[in-house]
């Protein structure tokens, strides 16, 4: 439980830098609120509402200040579908119940899953993010849609980001970029894209309303599948985006408190006409990279982004798209590890392919969660295939000949049990069979399937055979699960 101390260091620890941070996210959260809004095929006004409310709250409950959450496209992508066939309200509806899963999945302590995210799918999951980023802005880089000005002022957009910290960082780069195009663009009249192009502000504030659907159990059935898969992929990129803040900031945070506050933002936001969102690295990093740590920095982005498009939005309408590009593409350009490419020649080759794996997955399919999954699945595979390489069984035959000793070391779990039967020779005539597992250990049920049928083998050729060594862990999973001395165990023995 956090302390009074911490949590109020966390809101007032860092006043003038969360704040000029928060208003550059602000900015850089407009145009990508209206874009995802289009992506799931509502009103503009849906994407917005739904980043400040999901700002605005994460910023009081989650898990991990200084992270910027919103509506994002990983959670837009899988509304499509239910919004075509069936309409807003089911969205509002399964945004709330996505959120509900989500405070489950916080209280049952489930952010414990992020460890076995490897090192090698955490840097495929940043190249990828920052590559889609890049992809991204390259409609607003297009000649066949843009005029030949975006050009020059992209590009003075991203010498303005590089070079005005070497004059001053008392002012974000990326908020002087804006400043200055926006007011070149305004005093020059210069023909190119603008926030407004992109679709209406909305004018009014959001009210509170409960989704307009029958509260039947065909109804669940409709939107509980696509609430699930919110759910889901939001937490994931969010426990993902939580760990590279953490390592920005050099910081730890609380996945599980994150898992309910992203729960809580969702389930409200659902009930103010919002769709349901996620942290959002980009934004994430512009804000660090702008001087936000704390909790100030994620409200006043949520709370600086409904007052521009509300009651400002005939100026934010104005800002020219090429300044926002340049920022995200600074962002895409600071998210992408570098030095991987590099480690390339150094790292394992496992190691390599999974990283590989995840971006080309992420890059392909357009999910970060397919993605991700991809590359654990690849890391579970190498794993356990390293671990079933250290698997050695060795055995000594007595003076006599008529006993032998197998001396099992190692992990015996499903990758090593056919090392572990190919080690006995069952045809050996022999009177005694002694089994020393006591440099082993048994994992699972098809270790203990393995023991059980070298036990029972050898026993069919007439040998006696005595199982030793077992740690406690091993020898409870056998107690439970073995039948080799079961009555009538024998019986069962397939016959050849």
């Amino acid at each position: 439980m956090i302390s009074i101390e911490r949590y109020r260091e966390e809101w007032f620890g860092n006043v003038r830098g969360d704040l000029m941070a928060g208003l550059v996210v602000a900015l850089a959260l407009i145009p990508e609120a209206i874009a995802f809004s289009i992506i799931a095929g509502v009103d503009p006004k849906v994407g917005l509402y739904a980043s400040f409310s999901i700002a605005v709250l994460i910023a009081f409950v989650g898990g991990r200040p200084g992270m910027i959450s919103a509506a994002t496209a990983a959670t837009a992508v899988l509304m499509v579908t239910l919004v075509r066939e069936h309409g807003l309200q089911y969205l509002l509806a399964a945004t709330v119940l996505a959120g509900l899963i989500q405070i489950a999945a916080g209280l049952l302590k489930l952010g414990f899953v992020m460890r076995y995210v490897s090192r090698s799918v955490m840097t495929g999951f940043v190249n990828a993010l920052a590559i889609l980023i890049f992809l991204a802005q390259l409609p607003e880089l297009d000649p066949a849609r843009v005029p030949w000005p975006t050009y020059p002022m992209a590009a003075a957009g991203l010498a303005i980001i590089y070079l005005f910290p070497r004059l001053t960082r008392a002012v974000p780069s990326p908020l002087v970029a804006i400043v200055a195009l926006t007011a070149a663009t305004m005093a020059f009249g210069w023909d190119v894209r603008t926030v407004g192009d992109m679709g209406a502000l909305p004018d009014t504030l959001p009210v509170f309303l409960i989704p307009d659907i029958p509260p039947t159990l065909e109804t669940l059935g409709i939107i509980a599948p696509y609430s699930l898969a919110v759910a889901a992929v939001g937490l994931l990129e969010s426990m993902m985006t939580q760990n590279i803040v953490d390592e920005l900031t050099d910081t730890r945070s609380d996945r599980n408190q994150e898992c309910i506050g992203q729960g809580l933002a969702n389930a409200a936001t659902g009930f103010i006409g919002g769709m349901a969102g996620c942290a959002m690295i980009g934004q994430s990093i512009i804000n660090v990279k702008s001087g936000g740590r704390g909790r100030l920095s994620t409200f006043v982005a949520g709370l600086a982004l409904l007052v521009l498009v509300v009651f400002l939005g005939d100026w934010v309408a104005r800002i020219p798209m090429p300044a926002l590009v340049a920022i995200m593409i600074m962002v895409s350009i600071g998210t992408f590890s570098w030095s991987s490419i590099k480690a390339l020649r150094t790292h394992p080759r496992s190691s390599s392919i999974v990283m590989l794996a995840t971006v080309a997955t992420v890059v392909f399919t357009h999910n970060l969660a397919i993605g991700v999954l991809t590359g654990v699945l690849l890391s579970g595979i190498f794993f356990a295939g390293k671990i079933a390489q250290l698997f050695n069984v060795r055995s000594q035959l007595s003076r006599d000949g008529r006993e032998r000793t197998y001396v099992v070391e190692g992990q015996l779990f499903y990758g090593s049990v056919e090392d572990f039967m190919n080690a006995f020779d069952f045809r050996e005539v022999l009177d005694r069979v002694v089994i020393d597992l006591s440099r082993a250990h048994i994992w699972d049920i098809s270790s203990v399937q393995a023991l059980d049928m070298a036990v029972l083998r050898f026993r069919r050729e007439g040998a006696e055979v005595e199982v030793v060594g077992l740690n406690e862990a091993s020898e409870t999973l056998v107690d439970k699960l073995a039948i080799h001395d079961k009555p009538g165990a024998l019986d069962a023995l397939p016959v050849h």
